[in-house]
């Protein structure tokens, strides 16, 4: 509990008074700290006497005249009070809530007029040298405006010259409901005209939670350099933030402990939805979520029981102000209004499209849905089109990449330009040994070496090289799927409406640096008594060949998807990021530097993973029904994580080098040597990664200027120890994780983890809708076999006689169909709200001299980028991002307006 001390500062004389007076609003003993809107005017003649010793006080303008009455003749005693400073709160009103109705409203509006909704309370930097006493003087807030959402308290203090510098504000809310505290401005400190704390947090009522909210001003302090007054304070509030581990988290709820992937499922609902756990075990090894304490279910008891509150802390969910405007919010919509709409339109939800004219009036007219509320209606303008008073369809805006090229998706150029342009850049890697083989044990999946031949190679390649040649100069390149997915084959058939195959495509880099697809392998292992099948597919001109080669790239688009959205997206960002802001609120206090470093990143990332656990992610959820590997795709992302997964790997250049796509080369741009040039992704993220290492070069040299500040910093060191052996634990024992010892340690983790939250994850994000929008050129599943794979002459007929409709009928359903494309619309879209990369600086780095001449530099590198991603979008030599129909590459541009705009680099996983 804050037990905070108060203090009074010795006179003009060198005497020292402690006096007890008995008021609410004046803590421990400093008469001179008495809050000015609880002092009368005075005059010579107003006077106060204690009953103890007869003390005497006489109000004079800035100084209180006090006499100690031992005997009938005292000499005064004057003490100089200091200065007058006024406190201004800024509160956010939650707008629109039921929480601003009803009997508690009542009462806390009788609060605001009796002038006790907010206690104050000024904490001193430093202790008293005599006492060893925290100094702090309080004061309750009134009500004195409100404009727009913003409602404004003020307070006044006396504050003596012997209270030194402010180190804090604690608030204690006597409302009956939380408050959203923005920032607390200070008027008056003789060393600073204007003091401002940002807060944008919760205050939680007393009655909730006695404890008072610390917030500390904005200069920053490593653990060793904390001001004496303000340790205590330092040490308890991450005291509070850890909780004790027990118990179900409240909403009001502040707590950020760990807990594994045992929510998924709901058994307790249908035994069908019981899903394994995922972290904690080593067959499904997982990074950490939030702990939420809910009770484990009543049919298994290893799964935690589901309900409608998904909790974050407190302060990660959005404000009721701020959510307006939010994709969440949106997002929120589309799958509790918008995906049961069609599920109520499309009665069969295995129905697929008829023909390709039948997908284009998606963007053209769009189908009708059933009646929906106004409200949803609202939060969805891009898909909700109104045709009628009293009807609504779901009409999709075309997709610039459709607008550009109808027949975009169709050509094999733009398949194999997407590996280095599209959405999903990161599995493409060059291929450095030949055959190229699996790594699962041949007696259960059959024979390891692919069946990709050489002569295949050298056939496609018309003799412009041998395969030998092709391999020493880094010409071929593969997506490789295979043994991640093989295994799971046998299981995903048996579900309805679904199949699966390991797969692979392999691709040569051309004489003129375009990238060509050669082949695509598809495998089934051994299963059912039946041997292994595979087969390889090619480009053709053969109208049978050529058609099996589109139906086998829609199987392969298919498996992209899916490690698209499981491993790119959501393992390597939102889940992986998680356990790295549960750490820092854990271990880094919040005037600690790196905290502050930090926390820009972090921004509402566990609330849009909540959503995820809720309806994307869960069981029967929307990946579930919408992807290739069904009720395995969690089992899958796992996988990944084991297999994959390393946190020195996601550093970008060590991203690139571990998949034979760059070289170490210090005489090249950023130190490395791309395999492939024309790499847009690379060579634009590189820029960015070299702009935000230097920014967290020159913040962390400017706090850590000798390595024995980091070994020394215990905070640091608990807050690294903790991601590896907690939030990453299933990995705590791999040697490739960094050591923490230097300041060039520390900036290599930061970067890598600002780069994943912000460069990473708007590079595989903000073109989804660009890409996938319509869906034929990014299906997320595959429906039906490969009429090659033990056909039925039947089946083999219907596809030679009507090629089109059989790969309308492996694509995804109707009601699938939709479903991804309103999620990919929502997840496009950038909020009015978004906070992007450098754009405007944190309060705490503009206040620092040092750090705000850092940001300027960082905010002006960053507007060159978008410079040079302008030109290099416009050089005719680069066709991986220039041509006719082609859209240029911006996924890296920093800055975006507000919408679907293909670029745009926030801060944090924000959506």
């Amino acid at each position: 509990m804050l037990k905070p001390h108060a203090y009074y500062h010795p006179d003009t004389s060198g005497k020292t008074l402690f006096l007890s007076l008995q008021k609410p609003f004046v803590h421990g003993t400093a008469f001179a700290f008495l809050p000015l809107n609880h002092c009368k005017p005075c005059s010579s003649s107003l006077s106060k006497t204690d009953g103890r010793r007869g003390f005497k006080a006489r109000f004079v303008p800035n100084k209180i005249k006090a006499t100690l009455e031992s005997s009938p003749a005292t000499d005064d005693v004057v003490v100089d009070v200091g200065s007058v400073v006024k406190a201004s709160v800024t509160v956010q009103q939650t707008a629109g809530l039921l929480s601003n109705l009803g009997f508690e409203r009542g009462l806390d509006d009788i609060q605001d007029l009796l002038g006790k909704s907010l206690l104050l309370e000024l904490v001193s930097a430093e202790l008293d040298p005599k006492t060893g006493q925290e100094k702090t003087i309080k004061s309750y807030a009134h009500r004195v405006k409100q404009e727009g959402d913003d409602v404004t308290y003020e307070a006044d203090f006396k504050v003596g010259p012997g209270f030194g510098e402010l180190g804090a504000v604690l608030v204690e809310n006597e409302h009956h409901k939380e408050m959203f505290v923005t920032e607390i401005v200070l008027e008056g400190f003789n060393y600073s005209n204007l003091i401002t704390v940002t807060c944008n947090s919760w205050v939680e009522p007393k009655s909730v939670n006695p404890q008072k909210r610390i917030f500390f001003t904005h200069k920053s302090y490593l653990p060793s350099q904390t001001p004496s007054g303000l340790k205590r304070l330092r040490k308890e509030d991450l005291v509070e933030l850890r909780g004790n581990g027990k118990g179900e988290r409240k909403k009001s709820d502040r707590i950020y402990d760990y807990a594994v992937y045992n929510d998924l499922g709901d058994p307790d609902s249908d035994p069908s939805l019981k899903r394994p756990v995922l972290g904690g075990n080593k067959q499904f090894p997982y990074p950490r979520r939030c702990r939420t304490g809910r009770p484990p279910c009543k049919t298994d008891p290893d799964s935690e029981s589901r309900s409608n509150f998904f909790y974050v802390p407190r302060d990660e969910e959005f404000s009721a102000v701020k959510e307006k405007s939010f994709s969440s919010t949106t997002l929120y919509s589309v799958a509790h209004a918008l995906v049961p709409s069609l599920e109520t339109a499309i009665v069969d939800k295995h129905l697929g499209f008829p023909y390709f004219t039948a997908i284009d009036l998606l963007f053209k007219e769009g189908f009708p849905l059933p009646p929906m509320e106004g409200f949803w209606k609202s939060l969805l303008p891009r898909l909700i089109k109104a045709i009628s008073t009293n009807t609504s369809a779901l009409r999709f805006e075309p997709p610039e990449t459709m607008e550009r090229d109808s027949f975009f998706w169709f050509r094999d150029e733009e398949f194999a330009r997407q590996t280095l342009a599209g959405i999903n850049p990161y599995p493409l890697q060059l291929v450095t040994e030949w055959p190229i083989k699996s790594k699962l044990d041949p007696e259960i999946y059959g024979d390891p070496v692919s069946a990709i031949s050489k002569e295949c190679v050298e056939h496609q390649i018309r003799g412009y090289m041998t395969l030998e040649e092709a391999l020493k100069q880094k010409k071929l390149f593969v997506l490789d799927y295979y043994d991640l997915l093989l295994p799971y084959v046998k299981e995903v058939r048996e579900l309805p409406g679904t199949t699966l195959y390991g797969s692979r495509a392999l691709f040569f880099l051309d004489p003129d640096e375009a990238l060509r697809p050669l082949a695509i392998e598809l495998a089934r292992p051994p299963m059912d008594g039946k041997p292994m099948w595979r087969d390889v597919f090619r480009p053709s001109w053969h109208s049978s060949s050529d058609w099996l080669w589109r139906l086998a790239k829609a199987h392969l688009l298919a498996h992209d998807s899916c490690y698209h959205q499981l491993v790119s997206h959501w393992l390597r960002t939102h889940c992986c990021t998680e356990p790295y802001i549960i750490a820092t609120h854990r271990q880094l206090s919040a005037m600690h530097p790196i905290y502050r470093l930090l926390h820009p990143h972090f921004r509402y990332t566990m609330e849009i993973n909540a959503l995820a656990r809720e309806f994307l992610i869960s069981a029967g959820g929307i990946i579930e029904s919408c992807f290739s590997p069904g009720k395995y795709s969690m089992e899958i992302c796992s996988i990944a994580y084991k297999l994959q997964w390393r946190f020195d790997h996601q550093a970008l250049p060590a991203d690139l080098i571990s998949r034979g796509m760059a070289v170490e080369d210090p005489d090249a741009p950023h130190g490395l040597r791309l395999t492939i040039k024309d790499y847009p992704f690379a060579n634009d993220g590189l820029v960015l990664w070299d702009i935000l290492k230097e920014w967290v070069s020159d913040y962390v040299n400017h706090y850590y200027p000798n390595a024995s500040l980091v070994a020394s910093d215990e905070e640091l060191q608990a807050w690294w120890t903790e991601i590896r052996t907690v939030g990453h634990g299933d990995k705590k024992d791999e040697p490739w994780w960094p050591v923490l010892k230097t300041p060039e340690d520390l900036i290599q983790i930061i970067t890598t983890i600002a780069w994943v939250a912000s460069g990473h994850h708007a590079s595989v994000n903000f073109g989804q809708y660009a890409f996938a929008g319509y869906f034929p050129s990014r299906p997320t599943t595959a429906r039906k076999n490969m009429p090659t794979e033990e056909a039925t002459e039947k089946d083999w007929e219907f596809f030679m006689k009507k090629p089109e409709v059989f790969l309308l009928m492996c694509f995804p359903s109707q009601i699938q169909a939709t479903t991804v494309m309103a999620i990919l619309d929502v997840l496009s879209n950038h909020s009015p709200g978004e906070e992007y990369l450098g754009e405007n600086a944190e309060a705490a780095w503009a206040e620092n001299p040092v750090i705000k001449a850092a940001f300027e530099k960082f905010n002006g590198r960053l507007k060159e980028l978008e410079r040079i991603i302008d030109e290099r979008n416009a050089n005719k030599d680069l066709q991986n991002r220039n041509g006719a129909g082609i859209v240029p590459y911006e996924f890296l541009k920093p800055f975006s307006k507000p919408g679907v705009t293909g670029k745009g680099v926030p801060y944090s996983i924000s959506i």
